[in-house]
């Protein structure tokens, strides 16, 4: 039988793009209209996020209840060093061969990678540099595409400070927000081909999921329909 699902899809963009929407649709549907329309197997993630709030966790401990200095960021809650944006990104390649423990893994899982990334902290460009050849030669890439102050928007309207930990519902203040993801440095990234993007001489199939107009809100038909339009043309690119 042959295979009909990815691999491995890395989701960016920028906070509040919409990528959080487009995972809980995908959760939200049956395992065979997810297969037939998005190519997508049973979900499997892995997200920067929640390891980055445990550093904010530890760090807060360190600090006010242990009184030991911060490991990871200042009191402002930035990091002290770039260097551990690479971290995270590294993480993925220390939890992947975990997953592949499993026999088959992939006949049954895709693997959905999530992260955001800025150019004031290296942006896509550095990020994917430390992402390992095991998982570039399975991946696929998706970019939510939208303007700076679409994201502004979306991070003020989702924020919840009964839950800052939550994949859904975090949000950043205004002046990280602009000062962390205002530039971004995805037209650099993939300006060289309008399909693939070459990391570490691997070439990476990738495509762009426009949100400027908010299909990932309240509007579940329309995120279906664009979210199927885009996956179908990137499996073309990753078959082909």
């Amino acid at each position: 039988m042959t295979k009909n699902t990815f691999d491995i899809i890395i989701l960016i963009g920028r906070p509040a793009s919409g990528k959080s929407e487009i995972i809980a649709h995908l959760k939200n549907c049956q395992d065979e209209k997810r297969c037939e329309n998005f190519h997508i197997a049973k979900l499997d993630f892995l997200d920067d996020f929640p390891m980055l709030w445990t550093w904010f966790e530890e760090d807060h401990i360190l600090e006010n209840i242990l009184g030991k200095p911060r490991l990871h960021t200042d009191s402002a809650g930035y990091f002290k060093d770039d260097y551990l944006w690479h971290l995270l990104i590294e993480r993925f390649n220390i939890e992947y061969p975990k997953r592949l423990r499993k026999e088959n893994y992939h006949d049954e899982n895709t693997l959905i990678i999530e992260f955001s990334r800025g150019s004031e902290h290296g942006g896509y460009i550095e990020a994917f540099e430390h992402l390992g050849e095991d998982i570039l030669k399975r991946a696929a890439i998706v970019y939510v595409n939208v303007p700076y102050e679409e994201s502004l928007r979306k991070n003020r309207r989702r924020f919840n400070p009964n839950r800052p930990d939550s994949i859904l519902e975090h949000g950043l203040p205004d002046e990280k927000l602009e000062r962390l993801y205002k530039e971004v440095d995805w037209e650099a990234f993939s300006k060289a081909d309008s399909k693939f993007i070459e990391i570490h001489g691997i070439k990476v199939p990738y495509a762009v999921f426009e949100n400027e107009d908010d299909v990932t809100t309240n509007t579940p038909s329309l995120l279906a329909e664009r979210l199927e339009d885009v996956l179908t043309k990137l499996w073309a690119l990753k078959t082909n």
